[in-house]
């Protein structure tokens, strides 16, 4: 059988200790050659509101037996929100929603496994590495966390955070008050430690011994000059962090060396966003990035993420993998088949008796 499972199944069986560890495993997988991940593909034409990419990734991971793909069909706008040009995806399909989906396969026979949306499972799976970043890269006397962006990713961000770290406070900002109270007020009921709500980024930098960022920015969103030793930093998106950022901390890694999607591009599409990917290579500067260190390296033992208290470390989770999906997904399914959750569909309707 094949399962289906829908966003609000998916939420009731996973939690961020459950992406964290399979997470662990996924990255140590990946340093010793045990786990493949293919590069990702963005096909890009012009629609009447924008731009409509369809985009795929996939990975294979032996070791949790499952094979992903993963598939967005989006349309895609870029805003300019509080003087900042966004990224902002449009719930242009049927009823003011999203599409996104992630195919699983065994890796044993090769059947379909499990079909489901990809939009909480991208969440937690980005929110989970940002916090093996924090877990394998923060001083373990870090008491203060800092989250820049109060949308969809920062709850991720938030939870993953306090899963590895033992904070006292958390000091949050976002430009728009209305979303930074709303989150604050949402997010509450759920840690044991105060969130604070900030006037301003500086004060989020100023105050946090980690600090994350979690925007749709495509600029950065905090002044290098600001950052202080022994912080660790962490960013969603390499264009969040300035020039200044880059060049002062101790030791960076990032989540992988193949930084450039595969862009296949209508002739008539004038897109910003394509001609530097979101901003990566304008931070090249003196930093040679094919030396950089994976976060993966640094789980497995074969980079250092901190060597002392006051080094300014910094995790750049520069582009997703489809390994993330295949490790997650596969997560998701032992708890759904676990707890009788989700949607059994006939394999044979996927399978077929001709030879492909």
């Amino acid at each position: 059988m094949t399962l289906v499972l829908g966003i609000e199944e998916q939420q009731e069986i996973l939690d961020m200790q459950s992406v964290l560890g399979a997470l662990e495993i996924l990255y140590s997988e990946e340093a010793n050659g045990r786990a493949l991940n293919r590069q990702r593909s963005d096909t890009i034409v012009t629609n009447q509101t924008g731009i409509y990419g369809l985009k795929s990734m996939d990975g294979v991971v032996p070791i949790f037996d499952v094979g992903a793909v993963r598939i967005n069909s989006d349309v895609i706008t870029w805003p300019e929100i509080n003087g900042t040009k966004r990224r902002v995806k449009v719930p242009a399909a049927p009823g003011n929603r999203w599409v996104g989906l992630i195919l699983l396969f065994s890796v044993s026979t090769g059947e379909p496994l499990a079909i489901f949306p990809d939009g909480f499972i991208q969440k937690m799976r980005v929110g989970g590495t940002s916090g093996l970043g924090v877990k394998y890269m923060s001083r373990t006397d870090s008491k203060v966390l800092g989250i820049i962006g109060s949308g969809w990713q920062a709850s991720a961000q938030l939870s993953a955070a306090c899963q590895v770290r033992d904070f006292e406070k958390a000091y949050i900002y976002s430009p728009t008050r209305d979303n930074l109270e709303k989150f604050i007020a949402e997010m509450s009921p759920d840690f044991e430690i105060p969130l604070i709500a900030t006037v301003g980024a500086d004060e989020v930098v100023e105050k946090a011994d980690v600090l994350l960022c979690a925007t749709n920015s495509l600029k950065p969103v905090i002044d290098g000059t600001k950052i202080r030793p022994g912080q660790h930093l962490g960013s969603i998106k390499p264009c969040e962090f300035d020039s200044i950022t880059y060049q002062s901390v101790d030791r960076l890694a990032i989540h992988t060396r193949n930084t450039k999607p595969l862009h296949e591009v209508m002739d008539t599409v004038d897109m910003e966003e394509l001609a530097d990917d979101q901003g990566w290579s304008a931070f090249q500067g003196a930093i040679n990035w094919d030396e950089v260190p994976t976060i993966a390296q640094i789980i497995a033992g074969k980079q250092i993420g901190r060597k002392r208290d006051n080094e300014i470390t910094c995790f750049v989770n520069n582009l997703g993998m489809g390994i993330q999906f295949a490790a997650v997904g596969a997560k998701v399914l032992e708890l759904a088949r676990a707890k009788g959750v989700g949607h059994e569909l006939p394999t044979e309707w996927f399978t077929q008796s001709v030879h492909p």
